[in-house]
């Protein structure tokens, strides 16, 4: 099933986890090992969620799951994508005229 205009992870990151568990964002950068500027840009939607901040979140927050954020980001990653498919310059194969 394909996601409509899926959130970036950022979003779900800051509304669902941090602002939830009522982290400030230093704080939370502090127990992820990163800088607040690094976590800002994910929590922006200017960056997307490495498989190493996964990993960092799964470790620091337990809940989601490192492959939970991973999906969301492809997901985002696909979508955008897909909305800009005619910038690839591709030409399908026409199999049945062959």
């Amino acid at each position: 099933m394909q996601i409509f205009n899926p959130a970036h992870p950022g979003e779900i990151l800051k509304e669902l986890v941090i602002e939830s568990l009522g982290v400030t964002i230093t704080d939370a950068a502090e127990h992820l090992g990163v800088s607040r500027k690094t976590l800002s840009k994910i929590l922006n939607g200017n960056a997307a969620i490495s498989p190493e901040m996964a990993v960092r979140l799964e470790l620091v927050f337990s809940k989601p799951n490192a492959d939970h954020w991973l999906r969301v980001q492809n997901a985002y990653d696909l979508w955008q994508t897909r909305m800009e498919k005619e910038k690839l310059n591709v030409s399908p194969y026409d199999f049945e005229a062959a």
